[in-house]
């Protein structure tokens, strides 16, 4: 009995020696600071998508393209903020309150889905992880998510962000879907076609723009909606374009990272805030 005590007690160590080397390195690997000026390869998320058509025997090629920020459209970069994380520019890579709201939820339906990412952890995971749901990914996600904020601007964790994220199966990057979904660049996108893309991304393969999902263009209205709450977009403006017989309106000029960070995401209100468009 002692032998066997013994036995599954240096298991036990063995298997937290390992998982602590395999988490701590994170805290070291891999070059974060490069990302400063390089553009990533081949992310982890694109290798896991294409080792899914792998197993499945399915011959398909990753489409991406890179797009700068400075010529994706402004209304692109406030549907994705308020969709996906609408304290970007405030916190620190940690949306706590959401966090919590998310911890709340998976213990009432007895699960570990742990939502409430921002984008700088939505980054991390797309760069370097997979889409497994499990603490010690999660432990690996936050401190990925500390060295990201640390390097990064805010204006470069975006940019990066809006280039990896994928919106469509095997689809990566605002660019490619852009061409992909509207036949039209990055830069030339309306408020209504940024909302749905927006309204894609939790769940691109399921919730895709033009898709048949009611909750998907449900979201995306909600997202646009918000968008014409807070002055992002003038509806009124939209409508004398279409009376003209023009076409929906050119993105207003991108504005650069500090007027971007001067200007709040949701203005002063006595109501409270709509940061979560999912339910």
């Amino acid at each position: 009995m002692q032998k066997w005590k013994k036995i599954i007690l240096w298991s036990f160590l063995a298997v937290a020696v390992f998982i602590t080397l395999d988490v701590g390195r994170y805290f070291f690997y891999p070059d974060v600071a490069g990302l400063q000026k390089d553009r990533p390869g081949k992310t982890a998320f694109m290798e896991y998508r294409e080792e899914i058509w792998k197993e499945k025997g399915i011959n398909k090629k990753i489409s991406v393209s890179w797009v700068p920020l400075s010529a994706v459209s402004p209304y692109v970069m406030k549907a994705v903020i308020i969709a996906e994380d609408d304290k970007f520019w405030s916190h620190e890579g940690f949306d706590f309150d959401a966090m919590q709201k998310a911890l709340e939820k998976d213990i009432k339906k007895k699960k570990f889905k742990a939502g409430g990412s921002t984008i700088s952890q939505q980054l991390a995971k797309n760069l370097y992880l997979t889409p497994a749901k499990n603490p010690v990914r999660k432990i690996k996600e936050a401190i990925l998510t500390w060295r990201i904020e640390r390097q990064l601007s805010k204006r470069r964790i975006l940019e990066l962000y809006l280039n990896v994220a994928e919106w469509g199966d095997g689809l990566f990057g605002v660019g490619t879907a852009a061409r992909r979904y509207y036949g039209k660049s990055a830069a030339g996108l309306g408020p209504r076609e940024a909302a749905h893309l927006a309204a894609a991304l939790p769940n691109p393969n399921r919730f895709r723009p033009g898709g048949s999902s009611r909750y998907a263009a449900n979201r995306a209205e909600r997202i646009y909606q918000i968008m014409v709450r807070r002055g992002i977009v003038i509806e009124e403006y939209d409508e004398v374009l279409k009376d003209e017989g023009g076409e929906e309106e050119k993105a207003p000029e991108p504005v650069s990272a500090e007027q971007e960070a001067s200007v709040p995401v949701e203005p002063a209100q006595t109501e409270a805030p709509e940061p979560a468009v999912l339910p």
